[in-house]
């Protein structure tokens, strides 16, 4: 049975890239990486901002996500591999998850380096800099607030996402490989 690390934080915190880091220094092992914004809903809810009344895509709620097939995902990848990195910014807030979870690590960002990354990121794609902004403010940060912030608390680790990847990387890599070492006994 694999060993089951759980990564999560706010959007634009260094989930993505500490995942790939971990994925990529583990070549002794058989590891997967799941990545829960691959399972959004073709439908998803939507949701008008307070202030502006804004009509929104919540990609910010865990039922944009289809938890069923993240679970199916997980259960196979369990079976299948040595280490199991599962990482997305709602995955402490949904219990089914959390509980298959042998370690949690919170990446920890503040707002503004976030937003700053989200502009980064959506730079060449359908929205103008102004609409990402307005987007982050009356949605993406009061789903954080709500949603993702709350759960850090379940973490084992909080990591910097402000410093570099490796800084906490090396260390998390030293625990994964000695656990992933050890045999897991697990239910499913």
């Amino acid at each position: 049975m694999a060993l089951c690390v759980g990564i999560a934080g706010g959007t634009g915190s260094g989930k993505t890239t500490l995942s790939r880091y971990l994925a990529g220094n583990l070549e002794e092992f058989r590891v997967r990486v799941i990545h829960m914004d691959k399972f959004y809903r073709e439908l998803r809810p939507r949701t008008i901002a307070p202030l502006s009344g804004q009509e929104y895509e919540d990609f910010n709620h865990p039922d944009a996500l289809d938890l069923e097939a993240v679970g199916r995902e997980l259960r196979e990848a369990l079976e299948e591999e040595d280490i199991v990195l599962i990482e997305g910014f709602l995955l402490f807030a949904v219990k089914e998850l959390v509980d298959r979870l042998d370690y949690k690590i919170f990446v920890d960002c503040p707002s503004d380096e976030r937003l700053a990354r989200r502009l980064g990121k959506f730079k060449s794609g359908k929205y103008t800099q102004e609409e990402t902004v307005r987007e982050y403010l009356e949605l993406v940060r009061p789903r954080h607030d709500s949603w993702v912030e709350p759960t850090r608390w379940q973490a084992d680790l909080v990591l910097n996402g402000s410093l570099p990847t490796a800084k906490g990387g090396e260390m998390l890599l030293e625990w994964i490989r000695f656990k992933a070492a050890q045999p897991m006994p697990r239910s499913i």
